[in-house]
Parts: C-alpha cells; sequence; structure tokens
C-alpha cells in the first residue's frame, strides 16, 4: 500500500498493529477495541497513536479522546458502504477534530475525489496508482454540487451568485 496525504504520496511512518500482535517501536494504528483495553499502555508510550474505525463504529465512541489521537483511520470494508464519508465529515465539523483522517481498505480511484471533499487527508491507495492517476482523479469535478468540509463553492451558490451579478449588470445598463 500506498500513502497519499495532502495530495502527495509519502512515506507511511505508521504501523497498522493487530489486536493480538505486540507493539512495535513508533507511532501505531490500533483497532477501537484495542484502544479500548490498552488505552493507558498505548499513551504511556509517548509516541503518537491512531485508532481505525470499522465501518460500523462511529466517531462518538472515541470522541472524548480525540485529543490524544494523531490519525484516525476510517474503513472502507467495501467499495458499496460509504459510512466513512460521513464519520470524516463528522470528526471535522462536529468534532472539529484537527489531526489525520485517513480512508483504508477498499480506497478505489474514483473515490479519491469525494474522499478528500469529506475531510480525508491520508489515502491508503494500492500500489498501481500513480501521481498522475491521483491527480486526474481529483481533478475529474470542476465544481460540486453538495457543500463539504473542503470549502469549495457548490454549483447552485455559484449559479446563483453569478445570476445576481447578471442582474446587477443589467440593472446599470438600464439606469444609463
Amino acid at each position: 500500500m500506498q500513502l497519499i496525504k495532502n495530495g502527495k504520496f509519502v512515506a507511511d511512518e505508521w504501523t497498522h498493529v493487530a489486536d493480538d500482535e505486540p507493539l512495535p517501536e513508533g507511532p501505531v494504528i490500533v483497532s477501537y477495541q484495542r484502544w479500548l483495553k490498552e488505552q493507558n499502555v498505548l499513551l504511556a508510550r509517548e509516541t503518537p497513536i491512531g485508532v481505525q474505525l470499522k465501518s460500523g463504529e462511529e466517531p462518538k465512541l472515541i470522541a472524548d479522546h480525540l485529543d490524544r489521537l494523531a490519525v484516525v483511520a476510517l474503513e472502507f470494508p467495501a467499495y458499496r458502504n460509504g459510512r466513512a464519508y460521513s464519520y470524516a465529515r463528522l470528526l471535522r465539523e462536529r468534532y472539529d477534530y484537527k489531526g489525520e483522517v485517513r480512508a483504508v481498505g477498499a480506497v478505489l480511484r474514483d473515490q479519491f475525489y469525494f474522499l478528500v471533499r469529506c475531510g480525508f487527508d491520508a489515502l491508503e491507495v494500492r500500489d498501481n496508482i500513480t501521481p498522475e492517476i491521483f491527480a486526474e482523479s481529483i481533478g475529474t469535478f470542476t465544481h460540486p454540487y453538495q457543500p463539504s468540509t473542503d470549502g469549495a463553492e457548490p454549483v447552485m451558490s455559484l449559479r446563483q451568485r453569478l445570476a445576481a451579478g447578471a442582474t446587477v449588470r443589467k440593472n446599470e445598463l438600464a439606469d444609463r
């Protein structure tokens, strides 16, 4: 797997650790269940910690701990399961989470644009994804239809703004 962070391919410093594996040195991403069981041990390590939430595990489960987590990894178990989109948006908007929100699992190139719009800033992608493929996928749409965490102006707002400007200019010309 490769990691795209903030639109750039970077080395992944994080290790995903299964519940039955010993903790390695360095930053780790553990399951929510392991976080619950070993929270004190993980915090005592004084290295960055990340928690991975499965599709049915909502962000409210870790809301009180977000200030201690450097990464929240949201799992896409299959391309047709989109709960993580909503979870990413909740983390950014409701919980004001400033850390890394990472997409893991079945992350497909058709999703890149939408993942970034919903608040993901890191994507674990297959090895066949290139910077060119990522750039092409992100540039698929020039104007979004819905508001989102990225602050891009939705097409309806743009249309309304342009129509209002056209009306003002038409009235100015009529007044001459």
